[in-house]
């Protein structure tokens, strides 16, 4: 009995022994086409419409961190959730950037995409979700649920963020240097920081069958929410204006499978993006060993998005 007591009172803390590294961005947008990838104006929109994406989502994250940040009793994971913080604040002011001095100059209509995007995460997911309070029996159990939440995209953003890191085709095609460097850069810090989430997930309490629910729930809203938003945007173009887009309509499903098949480099195929979730069910999932954080360092030391901040952070 005693120690099965001393089981269930152990916890699972950081799972890394370095140390995550915050840091500042500058990014330039006056000279990046809408078509940054020359030619390619559908994988252009699509992997733009991640900017109108992510910003409410990093922003919940910080919230919902700070909010259980004096549950961690393990040093480390604090430090680690710290971290997380301050890098997760730095993707979403990077990416309301390139929505403000990028997207809405070029006479892009997003504020659809972002008042989607802010019911999810600033009423549906909320503390007090549609405005109702979470009874106080309950409360723990809804900030686990949403942990889960966290923890599963952050596997799925670690896939997306070696994906882009390795990427090699959008660079031969002349790709804008400056919307290259902030996905890559965006990937390398996914990958810097992918265990901390699933720590944090487990440390607090978070258990392997609700692995299988969230996933679900989260590539469903996912793909969804990205087909959706890259079709409003899309459809805002000339050049699509006979396709229509829709997330309802197979056109764009069918050109965005199409597009992978034919060159897996443009554009991740959606059905290898829900296969890759399959490793985060395995019961041995360890998202140490999903990428290679020198890779990562390497980049970001490099990144001329954060050596231009560099400046500014010495003044």
């Amino acid at each position: 009995m005693k120690l099965l007591a001393k089981f269930k009172n152990s916890r699972i803390g950081s799972s890394i022994q370095y140390h995550i590294k915050p840091r500042k961005v500058k990014f330039e947008w006056q000279d990046t086409p809408v078509d940054w990838i020359p030619n390619q104006p559908f994988v252009s929109y699509f992997i733009n419409e991640i900017n109108n994406i992510l910003p409410a989502g990093e922003f919940w994250f910080c919230r919902l961190y700070n909010r259980v940040l004096p549950k961690v009793t393990d040093e480390k994971l604090a430090e680690d959730v710290r971290a997380f913080i301050r890098q997760e604040a730095m993707h979403a002011q990077a990416h309301v950037s390139a929505n403000k001095e990028y997207l809405t100059v070029r006479h892009i209509d997003i504020q659809r995409n972002l008042e989607i995007m802010d019911f999810l995460f600033g009423k549906l997911l909320a503390d007090q979700p549609l405005g109702f309070k979470v009874p106080k029996v309950l409360d723990h159990q809804w900030d686990l649920f949403r942990l889960g939440i966290v923890a599963t995209v952050e596997h799925m953003t670690c896939v997306l963020g070696k994906y882009a890191l390795y990427n090699k085709k959008w660079a031969e095609l002349g790709a804008d240097p400056n919307m290259l460097d902030l996905v890559k850069w965006h990937g390398a810090e996914e990958i810097e920081h992918r265990t901390v989430a699933f720590d944090l997930y487990r440390h607090l309490g978070g258990g392997y069958i609700s692995r299988y629910y969230q996933s679900v729930i989260v590539i469903a809203a996912v793909l969804g929410l990205w087909v959706d938003g890259a079709a409003h945007i899309m459809g805002q173009d000339p050049r699509f204006a006979d396709k229509k887009p829709a997330f309802y309509k197979p056109w764009i499903w069918r050109e965005w499978a199409s597009i992978a098949q034919s060159d897996n480099r443009l554009m991740p195929h959606p059905l290898w993006l829900v296969s890759q979730q399959l490793g985060y069910l395995m019961p041995w999932y360890d998202p140490v060993h999903e990428a290679k954080t020198e890779d990562a360092i390497a980049y970001l030391d490099q990144s001329p998005a954060a050596k231009r901040a560099l400046p500014r952070v010495a003044a």
